[in-house]
């Protein structure tokens, strides 16, 4: 499955993203905020278990907001807990990862690359095999360095054993 990750630590608050999703859906489905000198791009987290999904009472909630059932309560925004919700012409609007193109607007429109579509299940796979390398070499034993960096930075720690004992 495919996800938007935002990295905050790249984002400059140019805030191109925002002007691309408005551009495409009439208004901004992404929103960057600045908290003391940083900023981070807020987009819904496509959530498994949406208290968005289990808290509208018209069922408009899911991958996208149907508009023709959504009557603009609120209940949705009051519940995100990313903040990814907006409520603009008595509608609810939330990222939907434009299912239709290639590559989703924001991620196009990112100069920095502070946003990106990643494949979580490969992501996932990265991470055990890093992992499980790891472990592989937690059993095997270190090779004994034996350069004469080594021998030194060796010597010098036992000098220092030795005095605190005296």
């Amino acid at each position: 499955m495919d996800k938007i990750l935002i990295q905050p630590d790249l984002c400059d608050g140019c805030k191109d993203c925002e002007q691309a999703c408005g551009k495409l859906y009439g208004t901004p489905r992404i929103s960057v905020r600045e908290i003391e000198g940083s900023f981070y791009p807020i987009i819904c987290q496509q959530c498994e278990d949406a208290p968005c999904k289990m808290i509208c009472p018209t069922e408009a909630m899911g991958l996208e907001v149907l508009e023709a059932k959504c009557i603009g309560c609120g209940l949705c925004m009051m519940v995100c807990p990313f903040g990814s919700i907006n409520i603009e012409n008595r509608k609810a609007h939330k990222c939907n990862q434009c299912p239709d193109k290639d590559t989703p607007a924001c991620i196009a429109a990112c100069s920095k690359r502070a946003i990106a579509k990643v494949d979580t299940e490969r992501m996932k796979l990265e991470k055990q095999k890093q992992h499980i390398e790891k472990l592989v070499g937690l059993g095997k034993k270190k090779k004994k360095s034996t350069d004469m960096i080594s021998v030194l930075t060796a010597n010098a720690r036992t000098k220092k054993v030795l005095h605190k004992e005296v």
